[in-house]
């Protein structure tokens, strides 16, 4: 018999699931308690959320969601990095956190609805982020339109100083 709680966290586990746009699952096993409230504080400031689950209940929460293929993910302890903004934020913050404290372990995620494993985790985290390409974008675009100008202007340019030398020659 499953107790209320339970079926409340579930629900509450599977909105979660079907609400994100970025999650990424790690195993936190072998960090103490100031390093995983030194990794919550981070999340929290890109305004992720860190929530340690047991497996039953996210292996329930997923086939519920459609995520079936997370099971084999769930392996020892769990914890879901919940990414509602950017989907690309959870996996870059883990990933430098893995970096400082080799016992943190990326296990796998998902991203829009499709559950990658943990090596593509590492892949996304390494892309830019949104801004870093609009401001790729916005400066190959200024670029390209100081090109066209200069384009522009180089036969008004080159009739001018012919203009000026012919000016020159005959004074």
């Amino acid at each position: 018999m499953v107790r209320p709680e339970k079926k409340r966290f579930v629900e509450e586990i599977k909105e979660k699931l079907q609400r994100a746009v970025g999650i990424v699952l790690t195993d936190f096993k072998g960090l103490n308690v100031h390093e995983l409230s030194e990794l919550r504080k981070r999340l929290q400031e890109q305004g992720i959320e860190y929530r340690v689950v047991k497996n039953t209940l996210i292996r329930i929460a997923a086939s519920e969601s459609n995520l079936g293929e997370l099971e084999k993910y769930l392996e020892g302890p769990t914890a879901l990095a919940f990414g509602f903004e950017e989907p690309i934020s959870p996996a870059r913050i883990l990933l430098d956190f893995s970096r400082e404290h080799e016992t943190l372990k990326i296990k796998g995620g998902v991203l829009n609805g499709e559950v990658i494993d943990a090596i593509r985790v590492k892949a996304l985290a390494l892309l830019p982020s949104k801004e870093e390409l609009v401001v790729k974008l916005l400066s190959s675009l200024q670029l390209t339109l100081y090109g066209l100008v200069n384009s522009l202007n180089a036969p008004v340019r080159g009739l001018v100083m012919t203009l000026n030398a012919l000016a020159q020659q005959k004074s």
